[in-house]
């Protein structure tokens, strides 16, 4: 069986418009959440969210193709340019054989909206030729495809919140399976508008700390009253590792276990029963056991019912070792980028691995979660970590990652 390393990141968040930018606001404690600029929000409950900012799609995407894509789109196109570059491939024809697996929850949500808004306001009393293509979540991948001139296996996955980490899990599979050498691998998202914000708020699945918003992401703390909703995107490269290494590549991390379960519980409420199986799946995929784990990227949205039952399922898979294994939480930063949350987490797994860095979850004022919680930056040798994802209708997916050894 082949193994599976990462060689290359690319990412749009609120924290940055690059995956290092991104790294160092994390590492620094930052906040990316703020008052919502996209759009009015009045009339909303909720009024805070995680933008990009300063974000110019013409760097990476021709000025006829932006109008025609949604912004998800673009950021997942910036992110796997990017992401190409830094592993070195940027114009490499081994390119072309290669996979793109893209995921994403909400797809093209933004064009359908406005031009939902235009016709029923008789504004724009048509719709675009465009308006399909450009909503469709597998066009991420395939206009990805288009750009760099990949010809192989493309793919867009939609499993809510996990869809960016079964997008890196499902890459994974085809190098390890020797279907090909590289894929490209990530989620993408752009859900600040009115419907994805007032649905969700409708939900009660939003934090309506409007007055402090760089505090109102909070995951694991007593005072948490849900999430906040971010955009971007996160692209990694995932490599053959001989194939890597024939090419003298930098490598972040390997990628050795994914697990995957489902709650068949509920439409919204997680299990503590299925996140736990996708974590002892996701080890036994690895041949790891819980006492080789060093760190936890943990899923927690900051939502009161889902951080308490992840806490609970890494109780019941690590028993007494989560005394032992610091857990941080990057959406207290980054708020919820939901399918690209999955990707992001992945891609600052593999960092904390390559530098030793784990970074905290802030706004953590009162723990009610009892576990090991990591509230300001760690230096710490990581072997194993571990990421978890878990999407709405108990979608439950955990990628595990290693140190490189060569």
């Amino acid at each position: 069986m082949k193994r599976v390393v990462i060689t290359g990141l690319g990412a749009v968040t609120p924290l940055g418009n690059t995956i290092e930018s991104t790294w160092k606001a994390l590492i620094d404690g930052v906040s990316g959440i703020d008052e919502i600029t996209r759009f009015d929000t009045d009339g909303l409950p909720v009024r805070i969210a995680g933008e990009l900012k300063g974000f110019v799609p013409g760097l990476f995407i021709p000025q006829k193709d932006i109008n025609r894509l949604d912004p998800f789109i673009h950021y997942a196109t910036a992110s796997a340019m990017m992401a190409v570059e830094d592993a070195g491939l940027g114009h490499d024809p081994g390119l072309d054989p290669a996979a793109v697996i893209i995921g994403s929850s909400r797809g093209g949500i933004v064009s359908i909206e406005v031009a939902m808004d235009g016709y029923l306001s008789g504004k724009r009393p048509f719709f675009s030729a465009y308006l399909m293509s450009q909503s469709t979540i597998s066009m991420a991948s395939s206009y990805i495809a288009m750009r760099l001139g990949i010809r192989g296996q493309v793919l867009g996955i939609s499993t809510a919140c996990a869809s960016g980490a079964n997008a890196v899990g499902e890459a994974m599979r085809l190098i390890r399976d020797g279907e090909v050498d590289i894929a490209l691998a990530g989620g993408a998202e752009a859900p600040v508008c009115r419907v994805a914000v007032g649905g969700y708020a409708s939900s009660g699945a939003l934090s309506r700390r409007n007055s402090e918003p760089k505090r109102a992401s909070r995951p694991f703390d007593r005072q948490r009253d849900g999430f906040v909703i971010a955009e971007g995107a996160c692209v990694l490269v995932l490599e053959e590792m001989d194939h890597a290494l024939s090419r003298g590549a930098r490598i972040y991390a390997e990628v050795s276990g994914y697990g995957r379960s489902s709650d068949a519980f509920h439409q919204t409420r997680p299990d503590v029963n299925g996140e736990a199986r996708a974590m002892e799946n996701a080890l036994r995929d690895a041949g790891v056991a819980i006492d080789e784990v060093g760190y936890i990227n943990a899923h927690a949205t900051s939502t009161p019912y889902g951080d308490r039952v992840e806490a609970d399922a890494i109780s019941r898979v690590f028993g007494k070792r989560r005394d032992d294994i610091p857990v941080s939480a990057c959406k207290s930063m980054l708020g919820h980028m939901l399918g690209a949350s999955g990707a992001i987490e992945a891609a600052i797994t593999a960092l904390a691995i390559y530098k030793g860095m784990i970074p905290p979850t802030i706004n953590l004022d009162e723990p009610e979660c009892d576990l090991r919680h990591v509230t300001s930056t760690m230096n710490q040798d990581i072997e194993v970590a571990i990421s978890n994802s878990f999407g709405f209708g108990g979608i439950n997916t955990v990628l595990v990652f290693k140190r490189f050894e060569g």
